[in-house]
């Protein structure tokens, strides 16, 4: 039987939350317009990944739920991300023909980035197999509980609109789109401060 309890995910177990990512996100739209072939995305969507996590480990802000059927990685306020190792990794992996849309993506997401005080919610993911069950629901709400505490608003990106709703029923709102040419639209939101 699967645990169901959240639990903060250590740095030796950075790999394996990681994977979770990266199985919850392989059929999502953008994430395989930047890696189409599966062989592609297996070998590089997990070094994206970690530079997204930017310092979320070390601020012991990602957590589990199940046996990692479910993570969610948060940077608290003041945290970045590794834009050096995203852009590299994007450089080297993703074909050269893309580059224009997919930089001009990424300078408009860093537009739509809030500048006030906030948490940023990176990456939350289910496994494939698990989704649909509640998993992701309960880890959501785990970490907005936490940035209620602190009374700030929380932030996110998604690159599925099927998870607009998700987010909305959790009370993010749509802030900005951005998209250009063949890429598809990556969707950004912010809850308020509660």
């Amino acid at each position: 039987m699967t645990s169901t309890s959240i639990i903060q995910v250590p740095e030796r177990d950075r790999a394996r939350a990681i994977s979770t990512i990266v199985a919850a996100f392989v059929s999502d739209p953008v994430e395989r317009w930047l890696f189409p072939e599966l062989a592609q995305y297996q070998a590089w969507f997990g070094k994206f990944v970690a530079a997204f996590a930017g310092e979320a480990f070390d601020q012991q802000s990602v957590w589990t739920l199940g046996d990692f059927d479910a993570v969610a990685l948060w940077l608290a306020p003041g945290a970045g991300v590794d834009e050096a190792a995203i852009a590299e990794v994007l450089t080297d992996a993703v074909a050269a023909e893309q580059h224009e849309d997919m930089f001009s993506v990424l300078e408009q997401m860093d537009r739509a980035h809030p500048a006030f005080e906030h948490w940023y919610l990176p990456w939350l993911g289910v496994v494939p197999d698990a989704q649909g069950q509640g998993l992701g629901g309960q880890l959501l709400e785990h970490g907005l509980a936490i940035v209620d505490r602190t009374h700030l608003p929380a932030f996110l990106e998604t690159p599925n609109p099927r998870t607009v709703a998700f987010y909305e029923r959790h009370g993010f709102v749509l802030t900005a789109e951005s998209q250009s040419g063949g890429c598809p639209p990556v969707i950004s939101m912010v809850r308020e401060a509660r």
